[in-house]
């Protein structure tokens, strides 16, 4: 239950999170800030679509969420990654170090 509580936490959670970056000027400026092409940030968000789709699927095939957490965990590990690359604060890497932990407590609740 707890699995299931937390797919439906993560497949909405990245479906919001990749539809912002193709309507948020904000996503605009944060690419521009890590000195990412704005492309990147295109694809960044279907990534994080697939993913949220293959979690929520994930929920009546089981070894499609397993699948799902591991392709969401590495999304926000390169997250992370990019944040400390453009030295942004330590409080920057709380959402998607929140995510990277909830996308692999779904794998192992899943193994």
């Amino acid at each position: 239950m707890l699995s299931v509580g937390l797919q439906v936490l993560l497949g909405a959670g990245f479906f919001m999170f990749g539809y912002m970056k193709f309507t948020s000027p904000k996503m605009v400026e944060g690419f521009n800030h890590f000195g990412l092409p704005q492309w990147f940030r295109v694809i960044t968000g279907l990534f994080e679509w697939v993913g949220a789709i293959a979690i929520i699927a994930g929920i009546w095939y089981t070894p499609l969420v397993i699948w799902a957490g591991l392709w969401l965990a590495i999304i926000m590990f390169f997250a992370m990654l990019t944040h400390i690359r453009a030295k942004d604060p330590v409080a920057s890497l709380k959402m998607p170090g929140l995510l990277f932990a909830f996308s692999l407590l779904v794998v192992i609740l899943n193994i």
